[in-house]
C-alpha cells in the first residue's frame, strides 16, 4: 500500500472513533473585524488537492462569486472566490486553490492561505446555528480542545455556498420528482439529522412530498437523544421503538456526534437495531461508502437528488417493514 493510500485509510478509520480531520485556512480580514484574519475549516475528505492558484479564465456572465474556470489535468472546473462569498477582504491576496469534491461536483475555492490540518473529535464541534445564526457556517470547531480559551474555526457549509453561487443548479424540490406517497404505519415517523440549514430545508420538502411525518434534528447527538426518549416511552407502553420511528435519515458530518457514530449506536442498542438507517451525505468515494457499510447502514445516497432520495427511502422502507 502506498503512502497516499495508507493516509486515506488512516483518516477513514477515524470515523469509528467519532473523530475527523479539519483543514484550516484563512480568507482575509473578517467583516467588521479590522485586520483580524479568522480561521475557517473544511473536512479534509472534501479536499482533492491544494495548489498555487494558476491562471484563471474569466467566464462571461458568471456569478459575481466566480473568478472563472481552470483546467487541472484535463478537468475544467469553476473557481469560487470563497473570500467574497464569506464577506472577507483578502488583504494578502488569493494565493491558493482548494480543489474540492463533494455532492457529486468538483470545484475549486480560492483562499488566502492554508493554516494547518488538525485532528478533532466531533464533540469539539458546536452548532453555529445556535451560537451565531450564520447561514454559510454550519459549526464552530474548538481547535485546542474543549476549553473556554480555545481557538475557534468556522466550518463552512459548502452545500449552502454552492446553492448561493449556483442557484439555478440547486432548485427547490419539485414534488413530482419524488414519485408516489409512501405509506408507513399510523403514528410512525422518519427521524432526520443534518447540520446544514439548506440540506434540512431540502429534506423537509422531500419528506413532505412523500407524505412522511418526520422529526428534524441538527446533530447526531440530538437525534440520539430523541431516540433514547422515544425508546424509554415505548418500553413503558410495551411497544417497539420501530412502531414510532420507521427510519433514520442521517448526514455524516455533524457537530457533537457524526452519522457514523449515530449509526453504530443504533445498531448496538437492542431496542433500536431493527430501525433502518439511510446515510445521506455530500461525502462521496469508495472509502466513505465502505465505512458506511461497516457501520451498519441500510443504504447510502449522495446529496442531493430528490428523485433518488425518494427511490431509496421507498425501497428501504418496503424492504424493512416490521413483522
Amino acid at each position: 500500500m502506498d503512502t497516499h493510500s495508507r493516509l486515506v485509510d488512516e483518516r477513514a478509520n477515524l470515523t469509528s472513533t467519532n473523530r475527523f480531520e479539519l483543514l484550516l485556512f484563512r480568507l482575509g480580514a473578517a467583516p467588521g473585524g479590522g485586520d483580524q484574519h479568522e480561521l475557517y475549516g473544511i473536512n479534509i475528505f472534501k479536499i482533492r488537492e491544494i495548489m498555487q492558484i494558476p491562471s484563471v479564465t474569466p467566464i462571461a456572465g458568471s456569478s459575481e462569486f466566480v473568478l472563472g474556470a481552470v483546467d487541472i489535468r484535463g478537468q475544467v472546473m469553476p473557481v469560487i472566490n470563497l473570500s467574497k462569498v464569506m464577506g472577507c477582504d483578502p488583504t494578502r491576496g488569493l494565493n491558493l486553490l482548494l480543489v474540492t469534491e463533494f455532492a457529486r461536483t468538483v470545484q475549486a475555492f480560492a483562499v488566502e492561505e492554508v493554516d494547518d490540518i488538525v485532528r478533532l473529535e466531533w464533540n469539539q464541534v458546536l452548532s453555529a446555528e445556535l451560537a451565531i445564526g450564520g447561514s454559510s457556517v454550519t459549526s464552530l470547531a474548538r481547535i485546542d480542545g474543549n476549553t473556554a480559551d480555545s481557538r475557534l474555526a468556522q466550518v463552512i457549509d459548502v452545500e449552502q455556498v454552492l446553492r448561493d453561487v449556483f442557484p439555478s443548479q440547486h432548485p427547490d424540490v419539485d414534488p413530482a420528482e419524488l414519485g408516489t406517497v409512501v405509506k408507513i404505519p399510523p403514528g410512525s415517523k422518519v427521524l432526520a439529522a443534518d447540520d446544514s440549514g439548506f440540506a434540512r430545508k431540502m429534506i423537509e420538502e422531500s419528506l413532505q412530498a412523500l407524505g412522511l411525518d418526520y422529526i428534524m434534528t441538527k446533530t447526531g447527538q440530538e437525534a440520539w437523544n430523541v431516540l433514547q426518549e422515544i425508546s424509554g416511552n415505548a418500553q413503558k407502553q410495551g411497544r417497539r421503538v420501530r412502531d414510532k420511528i420507521a427510519l433514520v435519515l442521517t448526514d455524516l458530518e455533524m457537530p457533537e456526534m457524526d452519522g457514523f457514530m449515530l449509526t453504530r449506536r443504533i445498531r448496538a442498542d437492542a431496542q433500536l437495531r431493527d430501525i433502518p438507517v439511510v446515510i445521506h451525505s455530500s461525502l462521496t468515494g469508495t472509502a466513505n461508502e465502505a465505512h458506511v457499510k461497516n457501520a451498519g447502514a441500510s443504504a447510502y445516497i449522495p446529496k442531493f437528488s430528490p428523485g433518488e432520495l425518494g427511490e431509496v427511502l421507498r425501497k428501504t422502507l418496503a424492504e424493512s417493514r416490521p413483522v
